[in-house]
């Protein structure tokens, strides 16, 4: 389609558009995709064993005590062994994951999670149970952060690994959980309804089994069937000399595994949109924690007892799930980079008004919201590492991304007991009803103003939208709106295909030369007959109509693919030949009706029409002599000359006759005149003229 980056600015990762289909419908066109399929059914495997392993141990190791607080301090015990590795070696996964194959590591680390679990059920020590558990944890550390950084490769398209991930956590917090919890009570219902009792650790040896063969069986499939979890994805060149600044790309990698870390390092502090991403993170799982960790004691102040200790967390799961699964939806109108912020900031808020609730009822609909706000946050947060983080690096950000997660929401849950016990509870009477003030609501409240501020700074960080006023785009979700995008559009239009093609390539590298601007030049996907045959792979376009409707396919692939990503990051887009000189060409030659093949192009561009059109106009005199062609190029000229006239404001006609570095001068100063009446100037810095050369 040929399509080249002149010059980019400070984001220059395209994080791709929100696909407007059905959840069903881009669940389908993600799971079309053979490889990610598979991938999907190894995730359901592993998950199903994580939670029936979680069950299944935290059942076995209460076996070998009698006490009821031992056995408290045991269930305590299995959970924190598996969260441990991550919490001691957080970055490992993501050097693993950067630096070799990532179909190997995760296929020894089923393997090696498929040996541990039937060691524990043979030595059938306590003590071996701990360690075993730890280890299977490590191998967990060393096959996640490979996954996650795997699946953008897998797919099509950047706008699917949204779609992914949430497919990915539906498998497992969701069907995965259900599935492992169905088994286990399914195994040990069975065994005690016919007395089944193999002895030693009893049927919990028989889950471990059971679990020994999901991982060996992942291991298999992801050996053999899943080849394409080696792939690596091409580091994108940076731009010429002449091409302005180059985008942030990711540190060059150094020589062993203290290098790569010392690169991740260099990466998170440079990069503003990581940066933004893990401070972010730290606020919201922050307050998460704290709300975890308090949830008892809240529930006891609102007088609810254990019931609506329950209920509070149906509430929170419900929020979570709502959050990711409206997340894409939002981001159809509110950018990643900005959604990402606002989740948090919403969260924190909320959890301030959760903090001051004086019935259960505020408290359920508050605690949804707050749900709803980090569950949005966390998937915008994995799909922009998926989306806006190089392959090269991803593996390790989502590695600190992932054990972050797991150290700040076990530090504040570990920290909010101690913090509610220092303040005395008191009971008030508020509305006529007692309410309990207790220490669950200082610790609420500091969390949530602390997660809003947070969130605030991430924003800061993060927005590369800066003209653009965050109420504005705010609004635009409330009402539903699409997304306002931030790029232009220009599209160079003419007779000649050659004047176009080198006015919009001299019109591009002029732009480009602030270097403090994305430009991306759009060339003419070559309306002959030549090109559409390739494009339908040799197949011979027997009428105009054809002709027309390839045409019209052609260009739908190309502003889905390339110009509506770019204008919606912010680019500016120079476009050659973009919908008025087709238009023209086709209804003067074949004499197709002009308002058949209007409605096809807009249907094709969903309406997407050039901010400013630039109409190379030849004087009748500098053409050749009169010839059949020459009688057609006259009418085409002629029609693009009326539509220019029926549509001042978005047209600019130039004169272009002569050569063409004086056509260029014409038309970057007429350009750079319309861009400064329409106050677009701090939009798009464009030099002065003369400085085109």
């Amino acid at each position: 389609m040929g399509w080249r980056a002149i010059s980019t600015g400070s984001n220059g990762q395209a994080a791709g558009r929100a696909d407007g289909g059905s959840m069903a419908h881009r669940a389908r066109s993600v799971l079309s995709i053979r490889p990610f399929r598979r991938l999907w059914g190894v995730t359901y495997l592993c998950s199903t064993g994580d939670w029936l392993s979680l069950l299944a141990l935290t059942g076995l190791v209460t076996t070998f005590l009698d006490d009821y607080k031992a056995q408290s301090f045991a269930f305590a015990g299995v959970v924190l062994t598996q969260l441990l590795p991550g919490l001691l070696f957080a970055p490992i996964g993501g050097l693993f994951a950067d630096r070799f194959d990532r179909r190997k590591v995760m296929a020894l680390a089923d393997v090696a999670r498929c040996g541990l679990f039937i060691s524990i059920a043979v030595v059938g020590s306590p003590l071996w149970l701990f360690i075993g558990n730890f280890l299977i944890g490590c191998c967990a550390l060393l096959w996640i952060p490979s996954k996650d950084a795997a699946v953008p490769n897998l797919l099509r398209r950047p706008d699917q690994v949204e779609t992914a991930n949430q497919l990915g956590m539906v498998m497992t917090y969701g069907i995965a959980v259900i599935s492992g919890a169905g088994l286990y009570a399914l195994i040990t219902g069975v065994s005690e309804a016919f007395g089944f009792n193999p002895g030693g650790f009893g049927i919990a040896n028989v889950i471990l089994l059971l679990n020994g063969a999901l991982y060996l069986s992942s291991a298999i499939i992801i050996a053999t069937r899943i080849p394409e979890l080696s792939k690596r994805a091409e580091p994108k060149p940076p731009p010429g000399p002449s091409e302005g600044a180059a985008p942030r790309q990711a540190p060059a990698e150094k020589s062993g595994f203290l290098g790569m870390i010392k690169d991740a390092a260099h990466f998170v502090r440079t990069t503003p949109l990581v940066r933004g991403l893990l401070i972010g993170m730290i606020g919201a799982f922050a307050a998460a924690g704290a709300l975890v960790g308090s949830a008892q004691l809240y529930a006891n102040s609102l007088g609810g007892g254990e019931s609506a200790f329950g209920w509070l967390f149906v509430a929170m799961f419900l929020g979570l799930a709502t959050g990711m699964g409206g997340s894409p939806k939002l981001a159809r109108t509110l950018p990643h980079n900005r959604l990402f912020g606002v989740a948090i900031v919403v969260a924190g808020l909320v959890l301030t008004v959760i903090a001051l609730s004086p019935h259960l009822a505020v408290s359920l609909i508050a605690v949804s919201v707050l749900g709803a706000g980090a569950g949005a946050a966390f998937l915008t947060g994995v799909t922009i590492i998926g989306t806006q983080v190089e392959d090269a690096i991803r593996g390790r950000i989502n590695a600190v991304y992932q054990s972050l997660m797991k150290i700040i929401l076990a530090g504040a849950m570990a920290a909010t007991p101690v913090l509610v016990g220092l303040v005395s509870p008191s009971t008030v009477t508020l509305f006529g009803k007692p309410m309990i003030i207790d220490g669950t609501r200082p610790v609420l409240l500091g969390a949530g103003l602390i997660a809003a501020l947070v969130g605030v700074i991430a924003y800061r960080q993060m927005d590369d939208r800066r003209q653009e006023k965050i109420l504005t785009d705010v609004m635009a979700t409330l009402r539903r709106s699409p997304r306002r995008s931030t790029g232009l559009l220009i599209a160079v239009e003419g007779v000649a295909g050659l004047d176009t093609s080198t006015q919009a390539r001299l019109l591009a590298d002029w732009l480009g030369r602030s270097g403090r601007r994305e430009v991306q030049l759009a060339e003419d996907p070559a309306l002959d007959d030549g090109r559409l045959r390739a494009v339908l792979a040799g197949a011979q376009l027997s009428s105009d109509r054809a002709h027309a409707l390839v045409a019209a396919a052609v260009r739908a692939d190309l502003v889905e693919r390339e110009i509506r990503p770019a204008l919606e990051r912010g680019a500016l887009v120079v476009m050659e030949r973009f919908v008025d000189s087709p238009l023209a060409y086709l209804s003067t030659r074949a004499g197709l009706d002009a308002a058949e093949l209007e409605g096809l192009a807009d249907w094709a561009t969903s309406r997407l029409r050039p901010d400013v059109t630039v109409l190379l106009d030849r004087e009748p005199g500098t053409l050749p002599p009169r010839s059949p062609a020459t009688e057609h190029h006259w009418h085409v000229q002629k029609l693009l000359t009326d539509m220019a006239a029926a549509d001042p404001d978005h047209y600019i006609v130039v004169d272009g006759d002569g050569p063409a570095d004086e056509v260029a001068e014409r038309v970057c100063t007429a350009v750079r005149a319309v861009l400064t009446d329409r106050k677009l100037g701090e939009l798009v810095p464009v030099p002065d003229p003369v400085e085109a050369g």
